[in-house]
């Protein structure tokens, strides 16, 4: 019989309640047993959408209880230090909702602690399983475009009024879409290329009255390769989500995946039919010479599927598999972030280190 791993959720705002919960209660031997929820309008949900699950009202209750093996941090990004090394030193395994921490020093203290408890410790990068994603890495990986030299990825959106009392708004650590939605194209490029030799990067404040950093564009060089990472928060009209450019041809993708808006309107992998798989009106445009003939049509998107990161860790806590997205990696993500500031207070291109 597979080992029953019970589950324990700390934060059910818009984390916890759309991208967590609802993946994991998909996996096969993972239970969500406990849920610290404090407010009304993450309470009631919590006790209506995961009614054999306790609602408990501090993360301690989830430390303390002895039956929980897991514990999944889903709670604004300053406290994700505090919040995993305490369940690190409780002896769980753990998950931190992207970023990973704030900065590297305390990625690199929470990394040390699960080596040496020998425990599981992960990084939710969900945006590795988009269907998009999955379908440059396999126009990259099969050489449709001959020798690759720039890609550009991007992921914005349109919000052109500040919220009020969010805490990504406010100019604190970890806040702006650098460390929202800059954490996942940086972790997409890593995953991709590894390690840039240098980054370059223009960070700004586009919106009236906003302090967060609200715009950005890192340049990530490799050899022979550059990367253009962008967001913003004023892009009414799409843009390409993807353009990749090499010897043969190229590539452009538009629209994003389709899993987030389908957990949204409250489908799992479990409810719906056609999970993961886009419409063909948003599939990629290939452009380029295969075997000499030149080619230009529309490239089916792979399937997406974000339970893959939960039926990982899973496999990974019971011995079955490595992990896929290692502490060390989401440790990198947030030491490129930190080089890209350092690059718009400086003026320059920075050198990547450690």
């Amino acid at each position: 019989m597979d080992k029953l791993i019970k589950v324990g959720l700390i934060g059910f705002g818009a984390g916890g309640q759309t991208f967590h919960a609802p993946v994991l209660t998909t996996v096969h031997g993972l239970q969500l047993a406990k849920i610290r929820a404090v407010k009304p309008e993450q309470v009631n949900p919590a006790r209506v959408k995961y009614s054999q699950a306790e609602i408990v009202q501090t993360s301690a209750e989830i430390f303390e209880d002895e039956n929980i093996d897991l514990v999944i941090i889903t709670t604004p990004n300053t406290s994700h230090h505090s919040l995993a090394l305490q369940a690190l030193q409780a002896d769980k395994h753990v998950v931190v909702d992207k970023p990973f921490t704030t900065n590297t020093k305390d990625a690199d203290e929470l990394i040390e602690e699960a080596t040496k408890r020998n425990l599981i410790l992960s990084v939710y990068h969900s945006r590795r399983f988009d269907s998009d994603f999955y379908t440059v890495q396999k126009i990259i990986k099969n050489n449709l475009l001959g020798g690759l030299v720039e890609m550009e990825s991007r992921y914005d959106r349109f919000r052109n009024y500040l919220k009020p009392n969010a805490w990504r708004e406010e100019d604190a650590p970890g806040s702006g879409i650098l460390y929202d939605l800059g954490s996942h194209l940086i972790d997409q490029a890593q995953t991709l290329f590894g390690l840039p030799d240098t980054v370059s990067a223009d960070l700004g404040i586009q919106r009236k009255g906003g302090k967060a950093i609200d715009n950005f564009e890192i340049i990530l060089h490799f050899p022979g390769l550059k990367v253009t990472l962008k967001a913003g928060m004023l892009v009414r009209e799409p843009l390409p989500r993807f353009i990749l450019l090499g010897n043969d041809g190229s590539f452009v993708k538009y629209g994003l995946d389709v899993q987030e808006e389908a957990l949204k309107a409250g489908f799992t992998s479990l409810t719906k039919n056609s999970w993961g798989i886009e419409p063909a009106d948003i599939w990629g445009t290939l452009n380029t010479e295969i075997d000499g003939q030149h080619f230009i049509g529309k490239i089916e998107s792979e399937k997406g599927d974000y339970s893959r990161f939960y039926n990982n860790i899973y496999n990974a806590i019971i011995g079955k598999e490595e992990l896929i997205v290692t502490p060390v990696q989401a440790r990198n993500n947030v030491r490129i972030i930190e080089l890209a500031m350092q690059s718009q207070k400086e003026k320059r291109t920075i050198d990547f280190t450690f």
